[in-house]
């Protein structure tokens, strides 16, 4: 469940604010840049909330941008102090996505587009260990129970009794056809998703094989939207050695057509319900 203060969504907020102070001092990223004797790279990187900032990179950049407001001042020294607590996640070590999960945990609503196997938040067990197992043969028998630990902790998310996260998933057919694990695995996997998709706050559709090219064609991706106002929705796309995230209205717009144009060509909620069930019941023959 989502903690009082989450470090990540913290930093996002601050980068945020330490922006709009920019802008409304009319300074440039390279100018702030020049005068704090740093790179150009890491104004950014606060900016985006992707770096952890210190109290006194809020101060210095303050003192640039001119805050005499001493109330505000001392607003953004706080959520540079809350920014660099640590979130549930981090007690699992290095955990290569941990930015997104940071945001999952706060999100109050998650669209997912998935071309190739079943949700995260949705996965069984068993077929998280074959997943993490099958795509990263190298990782170490310790690490696979680690990533599958957090794995199933995300999935507190959907599952707590109060404001639980709303998750709407489009799953290509493929997802279901392709066995991770075994036939068992796979069948208990998918009956999984079905009892789950009957949820209230849980929505899932299949986009069937004969819908053909479609605006998903690229690849996985999701939208996180936020309760609090402040916080901008956030495409998610998740690579091998990096992922993406965009912020910017326009792109956040684009993967949102992207996705109503999905949800219009998947099968509806009962078709899609019932070709789930139909095809776990494939896998018991």
């Amino acid at each position: 469940m989502a903690s009082s203060v989450n470090p990540t969504v913290r930093r996002r907020r601050l980068g945020q604010e330490l922006r709009r102070l920019r802008e409304l001092k009319g300074m440039t990223a390279e100018e702030v840049a020049e005068r704090l004797l740093v790179s150009q790279s890491k104004i950014s990187r606060l900016e985006n909330g992707r770096r952890s900032i210190s109290q006194r990179d809020v101060r210095d950049l303050c003192g640039v941008y001119e805050v005499e407001d001493q109330r505000i001042v001392d607003s953004l020294m706080q959520m540079a102090k809350d920014s660099r607590q640590q979130g549930w996640w981090h007690a699992f070590g290095d955990i290569p996505y941990s930015v997104y999960i940071g945001l999952e945990t706060d999100a109050e609503s998650l669209r997912t587009y998935e071309p190739q196997i079943i949700t995260g938040l949705l996965q069984t067990r068993p077929y998280a260990e074959a997943l993490i197992q099958g795509a990263l043969p190298e990782t170490s028998v310790a690490d696979v129970e680690k990533r599958v630990q957090v794995r199933i902790r995300r999935q507190e998310r959907i599952s707590a009794g109060h404001n639980p996260l709303r998750l709407w998933v489009v799953l290509d057919e493929a997802s279901l056809r392709r066995v991770v694990g075994s036939r068992q695995v796979m069948r208990e996997q998918l009956e999984h998703v079905a009892e789950m998709s009957q949820l209230p706050h849980i929505t899932v559709q299949v986009l069937p094989f004969d819908v053909g090219a479609h605006p998903g064609i690229n690849g996985q991706y999701s939208i996180l939207e936020f309760a609090d106002t402040a916080d901008s929705s956030v495409v998610y796309i998740e690579g091998v050695t990096s992922d993406l995230y965009l912020e910017k209205a326009p792109d956040v717009q684009k993967y949102t057509v992207m996705y109503e144009h999905l949800r219009a060509q998947a099968l509806n909620v009962e078709q899609s319900r019932q070709r789930i069930e139909d095809v776990a019941k494939e896998y018991a023959r």
